[in-house]
């Protein structure tokens, strides 16, 4: 059953990098129609996910801190209603580092919210135009104060290895941003996605991307800096101090159950995927037609179940307990893994097995895309 619950709001006021889809741009939205169209969402997934109090409530999307506060907070009354709320529930938002943004923290936090995650990206100007962000950094570092006076608990996120990064240059920015005290950073290496721009800069020659190994070492400083202030990495990109993972993101990274609603959300109920339609036209239009917003629900087999189990699990510290596994899908263990390849890792001290938990090792997260195509077995993956 659900525990946790991701509310999608689409809509940025502007066009922006967060946000890749014009019909996604609002001067204006009708706050009314949105509120109940999003209330049945809601009531429709507690019908079928309900009957365990929620652990966690993500408001993520477009430009959720733009969300009217009176919004959020009839959102989360229902909530409670529908589900009953546990005693230490985390409800984080998704806030964008804009000085507009951060006007609204103080009322969001009144309206119940208790977490928030600041897209900063980067704490340099240049890099940032290079990402292609609209603010500054001094514009996110005021937003960050905000909400740090705001919110119980802040998170905020960076983005390193960039093209000529050097290792002097992260670890001074890292150091930096260790010294605001937040109690959990998302430290995420660079990636270069097909059909982005970053990929036809590349193709283009507009830039080179770090290779492996300069990537890697920036990897080891972030590793090392992030442990000695006390926020140990407990997902191969996320550091908390103990108690202040993202509960959220650990319902995926362990594969629960977790209801989504509002355009494009996704879901996981019982072995069942859901997806919401992504237009918010066309999720509304579902919304009066069959008073929810789901476009596609399918029943997920047991093998396509346990790949994305353990692609999920194998990115946190504490690995992937097979034995449960085992149980929650009907397969044998043997069938979940690739055995012989994990051997052959466990020698290079890439992966390890603790009882029926196995994970993998610290020196082999920079490799864990392979080690994750090499161990999880084919067939698996292909359902």
């Amino acid at each position: 059953m659900a525990r946790a619950l991701y509310i999608h709001w689409p809509f940025c006021l502007k066009k922006c990098p967060y946000c890749d889809f014009n019909s996604h741009v609002r001067d204006r939205v009708d706050v009314d129609q949105w509120q109940e169209a999003l209330l049945a969402d809601m009531r429709h997934e507690a019908g079928l996910a309900g009957g365990e109090t929620l652990e966690s409530i993500f408001f993520g999307g477009g430009t959720p801190s733009l969300m009217p506060p009176a919004v959020v907070g009839r959102l989360l009354a229902e909530a409670e209603k529908l589900w009953g709320f546990d005693p230490a529930i985390e409800i984080t938002l998704e806030g964008n580092p804009s000085s507009v943004e951060a006007g609204n923290y103080a009322e969001l936090a009144a309206a119940g919210v208790n977490r928030v995650s600041l897209g900063l990206q980067s704490l340099d100007d240049a890099a940032l135009k290079f990402l292609g962000r609209l603010h500054d950094a001094q514009e996110g570092l005021n937003a960050l104060e905000v909400a740090q006076k705001s919110f119980e608990r802040v998170s905020f996120d960076l983005i390193y290895a960039l093209p000529e990064q050097t290792p002097d240059q992260w670890h001074a920015q890292l150091t930096r941003a260790l010294g605001f005290g937040t109690g959990h950073l998302s430290l995420y290496q660079l990636t270069i996605e097909p059909g982005t721009r970053f990929a036809t800069d590349v193709r283009q020659g507009g830039f080179t991307p770090l290779d492996d190994d300069a990537a890697a070492d920036l990897l080891e400083i972030t590793r090392s800096l992030t442990e000695a202030a006390g926020l140990p990495a407990y997902e191969v990109s996320n550091h908390a101090r103990p108690g202040e993972e993202s509960r959220h993101n650990l319902a995926y990274w362990r594969y629960r159950d977790y209801a989504g609603i509002g355009p494009g959300a996704h879901g996981r109920r019982g072995g069942m995927a859901t997806q919401r339609h992504r237009k918010p036209e066309n999720w509304l239009a579902a919304i009066d037609r069959q008073g929810h917003g789901i476009g596609e629900q399918r029943l997920l087999g047991a093998a396509e179940q346990a790949s994305e189990a353990l692609i999920m699990g194998l990115r946190l510290a504490e690995g992937v307990d097979m034995k449960a596994l085992s149980e929650r899908v009907g397969l044998p263990q043997k069938l979940l893994l690739d055995w012989g390849l994990f051997r052959f890792y466990n020698g290079y001290d890439f992966v390890w097995l603790e009882g029926d938990r196995i994970g993998v090792s610290p020196s082999g997260m920079p490799l864990l895309d392979k080690l994750i195509r090499d161990l999880v077995p084919a067939e698996l993956v292909a359902g």
